[in-house]
């Protein structure tokens, strides 16, 4: 069991890689869509290029979305709105009329005989309009429409210009009171009627809107059939008219009934089969050629992450509507692993998304074809992350690839312009806009992940920053070796292709450590006084030895990232304090090295390798009293050398090719520092 266990532990790094790799397997399959995939690829207006196309089985002809929707727009044109009848208005007018009828006909002004007709007419009256009925709005309809009418439980279909509109109601009175020889107390009806009468006819949006359902939903998808054996389309011929539309429906109805029961298990085979594959290739890259990612799972985790997201955010536009496919800024996979790693990952991670898209995705090569293109001009245009415009113009230049490859995509599909879609174009200006979260994307992983971009190497560089104001204040002559190593550093790996921006942080902040006891290092002495006279070689050496270990500490607590940290850890290797290892041999022969030794690691990068050659050099170039090109020449061949011949550098993927160019580098850097000229013959 204790074998079992230990073995366990010491494969966890692997054990969490295969777990991480077979759990996005199963998101991608469980995130594409459940359907077959049609064995052949056509286009509306091409020529079949293959074999003549017989049905291989019974199946229905769908009818094109073009034909479906035409279809549903001209029954939603005819459909006739519901109107629903309030009854109790009608009583309730009734009522007020009658209460309020001997107020405007008072009985000193009409006999007995003359107020009863005037009553009965003034109850006709409304009898009549609102039998007929008096609408609220007109609700887009005009007189000649037919509307259905609910009274109740029963419906009646009416037009709507019998119903009684209010603008039309003074009109109504006077011509009812006309036919009754009432004209003269017309005014009297309208201020009696005025306050009362309202409209008891009310369009039912509700009652509408589902009757407009349900017969929408009993339309029925298809309008034809075809029998099996019967020839669909021959090779050559133009794929257009039925035979589009049997096309069509043949690999609507087969995907369908590919992804049955009986077929289930193989497909989900294949799709487990070819994700699998997919990410194989991704996990051999790594392994391969970036095995320091490889081994960090921290790493590993943040490029799956990503790749995950966005076959994520491609399914849901695609689920949403497939013509959105494209506002999805798949462009921000390659820009985010090129900030964090190097272009090559970048690339190669979204060659492999798109890939793995294409599966699922409709028109897959011109989806593959432009996603790819516009990956390789991120990689190629955004240098420098740190400077904003940078970011806008290579936008700017990803959205302009996009709209010529999906021109130039159309011209070659239609052979004309005339119908393509502008708004396409559109699609690809907010894909744009979208890339530029990149941004704020990059700050969030830097605080989730504990990465390390471009963006926050130029802040860290900040010579104001509290910490490098602080070993300023303490050790003013090790910030001034600090600024003299980076600036030396940079322009090593400028030279030679590392990254720059890394090296010059890591050379700012590698002696932070000295600011524990600035004046046990000579930098920092301006007297004559020097703290190492009182103590032993082993205790000296101890003190200098321990500003790695402090350096360590201090970065730590002002949240350095740790791979700035690295720089501090393995800036002097596992070399020896040389000059306090020769003093005590004086005394004692028999003096160990190891009381004299850094305690590593040793440089395991070219960034951190060429850190520990410039300080070794910047350092010992102080005490050169007559520099001259021979004597710096030699100088800088023998630190370097010497280096080399510990095995300072076997664990840093820098060749020999690269340390002779540093060397020439540091040479002419030197030359420039301490003003050498040419000396001319006398």
């Amino acid at each position: 069991m204790k074998q079992f266990l230990s073995k366990i532990y010491k494969n966890q790094s692997n054990i969490y890689k295969v777990s991480l790799f077979l759990l996005a397997i199963t998101l991608i399959i469980y995130l594409f869509p459940k359907g077959g995939k049609f064995k052949y690829d056509f286009q509306k207006g091409k020529i079949w290029q293959y074999e003549t196309l017989y049905a291989p089985f019974d199946f229905a002809v769908y009818k094109t979305d073009e034909e479906f929707n035409a279809e549903k727009d001209s029954l939603k044109s005819k459909h006739i709105n519901f109107y629903r009848v309030d009854s109790k208005i009608q009583e309730n007018v009734i009522e007020q009329y009658k209460s309020k009828f001997a107020i405007y006909f008072p009985d000193s002004l009409y006999s007995g005989a003359i107020k009863e007709r005037l009553y009965e007419v003034g109850a006709d009256i409304l009898n009549q309009i609102y039998n007929k009925g008096i609408v609220q709005a007109e609700q887009d309809n005009v007189p000649g429409d037919v509307v259905n009418l609910v009274k109740g439980n029963e419906q009646t279909s009416v037009f709507f210009g019998d119903l009684i509109q209010l603008s039309q109601l003074q009109h109504k009175i006077s011509s009812i009171l006309g036919s009754k020889n009432a004209s003269q107390y017309a005014g009297t009806f309208y201020n009696l009627f005025f306050d009362d009468i309202k409209p008891n006819v009310f369009y039912d949006e509700s009652l509408t809107n589902k009757v407009l359902e349900e017969e929408l939903k009993s339309i029925v998808g298809t309008r034809g059939h075809v029998e099996k054996g019967k020839r669909i389309i021959a090779k050559g011929e133009v794929i257009e008219g039925e035979r589009y539309n049997m096309l069509y429906s043949l690999r609507k109805e087969y995907e369908s009934q590919l992804w049955s029961e009986s077929n289930y298990n193989w497909i989900l085979f294949g799709y487990i089969l070819l994700v699998s594959i997919t990410f194989l290739m991704l996990v051999l890259f790594l392994y391969k050629y970036r095995p320091l990612v490889y081994l960090n799972n921290n790493k590993v985790t943040f490029i799956v992450f990503n790749v995950l997201l966005m076959i994520f955010l491609t399914t849901v536009a695609l689920k949403y509507n497939a013509a959105f496919i494209y506002v999805v800024p798949m462009c921000i996979l390659p820009l985010i692993l090129k900030a964090f790693f190097d272009p090559r990952l970048g690339l190669f991670a979204h060659v492999i998304t798109v890939l793995l898209l294409g599966f699922i995705v409709p028109n897959a090569f011109e989806y593959v074809f432009l996603q790819i293109i516009a990956g390789i001009i991120t990689i190629q245009t955004i240098t420098n992350l740190h400077k904003r415009a940078n970011l806008f113009i290579s936008v700017a230049q990803i959205t302009l690839i996009y709209i010529l490859g999906y021109f130039g995509l159309y011209i070659i599909q239609e052979g004309h312009i005339k119908n393509i879609e502008w708004q396409t174009f559109g699609i690809f200006i907010l894909n744009g806009l979208a890339t530029l979260a990149a941004f704020p994307l990059i700050y969030i992983y830097e605080k989730l992940f504990g990465l390390v971009s471009d963006v926050s190497l130029l802040e860290l560089t900040d010579t104001n920053s509290p910490l490098l104001k602080e070993l300023a204040e303490k050790a003013p002559g090790t910030f001034h070796h600090s600024l003299q190593v980076a600036n030396l550093a940079e322009a090593v790996a400028n030279e030679i292709g590392a990254n720059a921006m890394l090296v010059r942080v890591g050379a700012l902040y590698h002696d932070v450590g000295k600011m524990n006891n600035p004046m046990y290092f000579t930098e920092n002495q301006t007297t004559s006084v020097n703290p190492h006279d009182e103590l032993s070689p082993k205790e000296s050496a101890q003190v200098i030895i321990d500003h790695v270990i402090d350096g360590i500490e201090i970065a730590k607590k002002n949240k350095l990232p740790d791979r700035i940290i690295d720089f501090i850890r393995t800036h002097h290797g596992t070399s020896l304090v040389y000059y306090f290892y020769m003093k005590e041999k004086e005394s004692a022969e028999d003096a160990n090295p190891d009381d004299f030794r850094y305690p590593g690691p040793i440089p395991f990068s070219k960034e951190t390798a060429i850190l520990m050659m410039t300080d070794s050099v910047e350092a010992a170039s102080k005490s050169l009293k007559n520099p001259t090109f021979s004597v710096i020449d030699g100088f800088v061949e023998r630190i370097i050398n010497k280096q080399i011949e510990e095995d300072q550098f076997i664990n840093a993927n820098i060749t020999f090719k690269e340390i002779q160019v540093i060397k020439k580098v540091l040479k002419q850097k030197l030359t420039n520092i301490y003003h050498l000229r040419v000396e001319y013959p006398e």
